[in-house]
């Protein structure tokens, strides 16, 4: 009974699903495709693809933060396209959104695996890159140790792993007692050979910037780069970062492997 109460504390903490699709890229000009795909236990997911401006351009398979859903980033779409012109194939987890199922780590890992198997089927791996935000930076560097292809890792405001996260919110708990899940990107980053992009805000009070700059410092990858979002949180980068914000991003989308 007591580890049953742990598992619904620690998913109360770590996962934050939102059902209902509120707004969607047309709401901001931006043609896309609902796609629907399973995961390799049977679960039915849904994801938003949306082609890049040049057919031959770059597409983003993005695994997002551990709220809300796909909908909540409609927005961030439409500015990846204007400002980059790149492609965007965006998937829920199980849980969150329309896709079925309840969130768990082992269940992120196998939905990412299927979105870069729905993915790979449509876009050559050399015109993608995998892209994790958050919660979803442990997704894509999964995916990326896993052998899955792709021309870039590029992974905002990311954290070392969930019992670090949750000794730094809950400093004076057991959390390694109440979370068994771990999305420990700094175990496995080191492994990490794809080309690496990392971005944090300096202002960012819910992952710390430190957590960022050490993973960027422990990847494996011989091609690497780091930017620092001056002035961001963890939820406004692409509000705050401004021109050069964006100007990194095509930087690393264009050339890689320069880091």
């Amino acid at each position: 009974m007591v580890v049953g109460m742990f598992g619904l504390l620690e998913n109360f903490l770590l996962y934050h699903p939102y059902r209902e699709i509120e707004v969607t890229p047309r709401n901001y000009g931006v043609a896309y495709e609902n796609v629907s795909f399973k995961a390799e236990d049977d679960i039915r997911l849904h994801g938003w693809y949306v082609a890049p401006k040049d057919p031959d351009g770059p597409v983003l398979l993005w695994a997002h933060g551990n709220a809300g859903n796909l909908s909540h980033r409609a927005e961030n779409i439409a500015l990846i396209q204007k400002e980059l012109g790149a492609g965007v194939f965006i998937f829920d987890y199980r849980g969150y959104g329309k896709s079925e199922g309840r969130p768990g780590e082992e269940g992120l890992y196998a939905d990412g695996r299927a979105a870069y198997a729905w993915l790979a089927e449509r876009v050559p791996h050399e015109r993608i890159f995998l892209f994790g935000r958050s919660l979803g930076g442990a997704v894509v560097v999964k995916l990326a140790v896993e052998g899955k292809k792709a021309r870039g890792l590029i992974l905002e405001s990311p954290f070392e792993s969930t019992l670090a996260m949750g000794k730094k919110m809950f400093p004076f708990l057991p959390v390694g007692w109440i979370i068994s899940s771990k999305f420990d990107s700094a175990a496995m980053i080191p492994e990490v050979e794809t080309p690496l992009f990392v971005l944090h805000g300096d202002r960012d009070g819910i992952v710390p910037f430190a957590q960022g700059r050490r993973l960027y410092e422990a990847a494996g990858s011989p091609h690497k780069r780091f930017f620092t979002i001056k002035g961001a949180g963890h939820n406004d980068t692409y509000y705050t970062g401004g021109a050069a914000y964006w100007s990194a991003w095509r930087d690393f989308l264009t050339n890689p492997e320069s880091g």
